[in-house]
């Protein structure tokens, strides 16, 4: 069972995700996590206040179940299956987080920066706050996330998510060599 929740190689997950792919478009569908917010919003009552939220959000069900098993997958997995060395991080990437002041502990995110008390220091709340809204208001302006884009939009040949997936790489490359040494001097 321990082959289930370790890293797969390239050439079995990327024919994976090309699979998942090719049955998505048989079916006349598209992947996006950022597209469930939209979908929570209009179940919330939201198309009541904006017209954006008006549409059939049963259409998108299938969407809000995938959302859901990655929940689910991830809570069953950490609660079940921990794996001692989650993250491996290079030494570079260690002694420019040092560089910054940022301290290097195991674990997906460095919890010296993201923490509740840092929520209240200059740096963690621009991280925390400003780069959150900025997160969720450029996947809703760039009509899509991340992996919307580059997963779903890639694959359909689609300018716009060629356009999206450029920005975020410079907008990633701009925030990491200008933003966070300038943020953390």
């Amino acid at each position: 069972m321990d082959w289930l929740i370790q890293p797969w190689p390239w050439y079995v997950a990327g024919p994976l995700i090309a699979l998942i792919m090719i049955t998505l478009l048989w079916f006349g569908k598209s992947f996006g996590v950022s597209s469930t917010m939209r979908s929570l919003c209009t179940i919330g009552g939201a198309g009541n206040v904006a017209e954006f939220f008006k549409f059939d959000w049963k259409a998108q069900r299938w969407n809000l179940i995938f959302i859901a098993g990655a929940f689910i997958g991830g809570f069953l997995v950490n609660q079940f299956f921990p794996d001692p060395n989650p993250v491996a991080v290079s030494e570079a990437t260690v002694q420019e987080l040092n560089n910054l002041g940022i301290a290097h502990e195991p674990g997906l995110i460095p919890t010296s920066l993201f923490n509740w008390s840092n929520l209240l220091t200059v740096p963690g709340f621009i991280v925390m706050i400003v780069g959150g809204f900025l997160v969720g208001f450029g996947a809703r302006y760039a009509g899509g996330c991340t992996s919307g884009h580059a997963i779903s939009g890639l694959s359909n040949l689609q300018t716009p998510s060629l356009l999206a997936v450029v920005g975020f790489f410079i907008g990633g490359l701009f925030t990491t060599h200008v933003i966070l040494p300038w943020l953390f001097k």
